[in-house]
């Protein structure tokens, strides 16, 4: 059985896990951990509400965008894109998309409460 020196108790959105990390990475993770709660707690407060698998997708959503927009701007001193996107890859119709699968997720996860 692995040591609980290669596991890291961490918390989101109130909730806490037990993740596997090695003692290398502990700081990386617990800077992530602190970035993705701030997004989740910013997503929940936005959106009012408290269904944490909702909130999880959303907020992977944004990371996702904001990584892939941050790739494709120019370097600091270097007119080039750090990465170029893929031939045919279209931003706008990706966030276009992301927008549609949170207005699905809304419809899907809306409260039942008009069928009783």
């Amino acid at each position: 059985m692995p040591s609980d020196a290669n596991f890291l108790d961490i918390t989101l959105l109130g909730k806490e896990y037990r993740v596997a990390c090695p003692p290398e990475d502990r700081e990386a993770l617990q800077k992530a951990v602190a970035y993705v709660n701030g997004k989740m707690h910013e997503i929940a407060e936005k959106t009012r509400s408290n269904i944490a698998e909702r909130i999880a997708v959303m907020v992977a959503l944004n990371i996702a965008h904001e990584f892939l927009s941050l790739q494709n701007r120019p370097a600091e001193g270097n007119s080039m894109p750090v990465h170029r996107p893929e031939p045919g890859l279209d931003f706008g119709a990706v966030k276009r998309r992301i927008t549609l699968m949170e207005a699905q997720l809304d419809s899907v996860l809306e409260p039942q409460d008009k069928l009783i």
